[in-house]
């Protein structure tokens, strides 16, 4: 089964339930060891099969993974897939500070478009909030970017509920993204809800735990202090071993499928009502290849819910995102 295509909220941006995550395609200030040359790869391999939306932002190496995705979209007819990205982070003071002013939302989007080499994005989130800026004036700001024909869709990124609320009083927002897996299931009794009555997408980050919902991990495992896992409470106990329990209860789904742990937990999240887009993150081609794979795989409603009862302990154990926002 090919999956049919996804509306962004109330726009016309249509694009796969599958997109690809970027923060390792360029992102050096998050990943050690990355090569360009890998990242040109792994964005290329995922338009080539079948994957139409990517998702990046500024500051994953600081406009580096731009110019990356730039650069390997450049062999692709534009109008073929969905293009988002993200800003907020000004440094012009030398520190990272979150910004939502209207006039540096603008100068960040043109710089986006420019270092993405392209006339138009079809998504821009606001990567975080601020504490300062009404939330509706920094909406405004991409409703007009959106009139000039900049921007086709506008988003927000780790807006709590109350924010997401204030930010569309004018029905602005078409889709938020935040942190949501199996293992992160907070929004789904408030957020989730709120954004499918308001025709607004959802597009979970971290979908796979950072690796950990592939079932490549055994019980003992350690990371050194530069790997970002080494700070996320998903590999500490007793998280890691009641995930890796739940885990065990998708082998056997996937094996009746001939398909990945990741690969079946990829079509778990396509067949949510309350999601968009899944966006799993890759280091490889080959990460991307597989994981397109996923758009074949077809559960049905009892192994839906087999899945969705084997992560249930994980709805009340809400412990919040993995890794702390930015201040």
């Amino acid at each position: 089964m090919t999956h049919e295509m996804v509306t962004i909220g109330k726009t016309d941006v249509q694009t796969t339930p599958l997109g690809l995550g970027t923060n390792a395609v360029g992102g050096y200030n998050l990943f050690p060891n990355l090569k360009d040359e890998d990242g040109l790869n792994l964005v290329k391999a995922g338009l080539d099969h079948g994957i139409q939306l990517l998702d990046t932002a500024f500051v994953y190496g600081l406009g580096h993974s731009e110019e990356l995705v730039g650069q390997a979209m450049h062999d692709f007819n534009r109008h073929s897939f969905t293009l988002a990205t993200k800003g907020a982070q000004d440094f012009s003071s030398g520190e990272q500070v979150i910004s939502n002013d209207p006039d540096f939302l603008t100068q960040q989007v043109e710089a986006s478009l420019k270092r993405l080499n392209t006339d138009y994005l079809d998504i821009y989130y606001i990567h975080f909030p601020d504490k300062q800026t009404p939330k509706a004036e920094a909406v405004g700001a991409l409703q007009r970017l959106r009139e000039q024909g900049k921007i086709r869709a506008i988003g927000l990124s780790n807006f709590s509920l109350d924010q997401v609320k204030e930010a569309n009083a004018d029905g602005y927002v078409d889709v938020v993204e935040d942190e949501f897996s199996l293992l992160h299931r907070d929004h789904e009794a408030d957020l989730m809800p709120y954004l499918k009555d308001h025709q607004i997408s959802f597009v979970p980050y971290f979908p796979l735990a950072s690796g950990l919902l592939t079932g490549k991990y055994a019980q003992s495992v350690t990371f050194p202090a530069d790997d970002i896992r080494s700070q996320i409470s998903d590999f500490q106990e007793p998280r890691y071993s009641l995930a890796l329990k739940a885990i065990d209860q998708v082998r056997p789904i996937a094996a009746a499928h001939q398909a990945t742990v990741t690969q079946t937990v990829l079509a778990w999240y396509m067949q949510d009502p309350l999601i968009s887009v899944v966006i799993p993150g890759a280091k490889r081609a080959s990460q991307v290849e597989a994981n397109a794979q996923a758009l074949e795989v077809t559960l049905s409603p009892a192994e839906y819910q087999t899945i969705d009862n084997a992560f249930a302990g994980f709805k009340t154990s809400a412990n919040g995102k993995s890794l702390a926002d930015p201040d």
